[in-house]
C-alpha cells in the first residue's frame, strides 16, 4: 500500500516526535555517543516540538506520510539556513521514517512531495545536511538527485565531534 502524504498538523506532533527519536536512535547508532541517543525522550521532544510549532518561522513546513491511518514518517523543510545558497533556496531540515518502514517507499513519497512543494514555492535549489557516516541516508539522497557540494561541518554531541556533509539538488 502506498503512503499518503499530507501537511502536518499540531495533532501529529506526538507521532512525529516518536518517529524522530526512534529514527535518531536507529540511524545514528555508532555515529554519535550512545549515551546521548539513549537519553532522547519522546515526551520532551514533543513538548519542544509543540512550542516550536506554535511560533514557527514563516515558510517552515512539515509533511507526514501515513499508511492505514498511521503516521509512518515526516519531513520538515523551509527556507535554507545556509547563507551561501542561492536566493530563495530551500532546505530539508529533517526527514525520518519509522525504522520498520525503511525501504517501503514512504521516504521516497515524502521526498517527492517535499521537492514538489519547494518547486511550487519557486525555490531554485534544495539543500540538506547528513552525517558523513550515514551511508543509508546518503544513498537515499543521491537516488533522489542530491549531490554533495563539498561543504562539510562538524558539530559537538556530548564532547564528541560529529561530521556532516551538505547535499544540494537543483530544481530548475
Amino acid at each position: 500500500m502506498d503512503a499518503h502524504v499530507r501537511e502536518m498538523t499540531a495533532e501529529d506532533i506526538d507521532a512525529v516526535s516518536e518517529i524522530r527519536v526512534r529514527g535518531w536512535q536507529f540511524a545514528y547508532r555508532g555515529l554519535m555517543p550512545q549515551a546521548h541517543l539513549d537519553a532522547l525522550d519522546i515526551e520532551e521532544d514533543a513538548a519542544a516540538r509543540r512550542e516550536f510549532w506554535a511560533k514557527r518561522p514563516p515558510g517552515v513546513r512539515a509533511l507526514v506520510a501515513e499508511r492505514a491511518g498511521r503516521i509512518v514518517g515526516f519531513c520538515g523543510f523551509g527556507p535554507t539556513r545556509d547563507d551561501d545558497q542561492p536566493e530563495g533556496a530551500y532546505q530539508v531540515y529533517a526527514i525520518y521514517v519509522r525504522p520498520a518502514e525503511l525501504a517501503t517507499g514512504a521516504g521516497r513519497a515524502l521526498m517527492d512531495a517535499t521537492l514538489d512543494r519547494c518547486r511550487t514555492a519557486g525555490a531554485p535549489a534544495v539543500c540538506l545536511w547528513v552525517l558523513t557516516g550515514n551511508e543509508r541516508a546518503r544513498r537515499f539522497y543521491e537516488r533522489a538527485g542530491f549531490r554533495t557540494d563539498g561543504t562539510s561541518a562538524t558539530y559537538d554531541v556530548d564532547g564528541v565531534p560529529v561530521p556532516e556533509v551538505r547535499y544540494v539538488r537543483q530544481l530548475g
